[in-house]
């Protein structure tokens, strides 16, 4: 049986799971920009930059942690 504690963690996984897409998402739209401004290139360098960190900061949360078997 699974409990409250379990349900609250696969739950957060789940959504940490979806900021990461939702992040990479975001980075390709801000590179696709890039590829059309040189200013908009000048603009986003230090926020994507900061993006793909952030998802390698989320892809090693994820791996480290474990699901809950139901």
């Amino acid at each position: 049986m699974i409990t409250q504690g379990e349900k609250n963690h696969n739950k957060h996984l789940d959504l940490l799971q979806d900021y990461k897409i939702h992040l990479i998402k975001y980075i390709e739209t801000l590179e696709k920009m890039d590829k059309q401004s040189e200013f908009a290139r000048k603009w986003n360098e230090n926020t994507i930059k900061e993006r793909k960190q952030e998802v390698m900061v989320i892809d090693k949360i994820l791996k480290n942690l474990i699901r809950f078997q139901g």
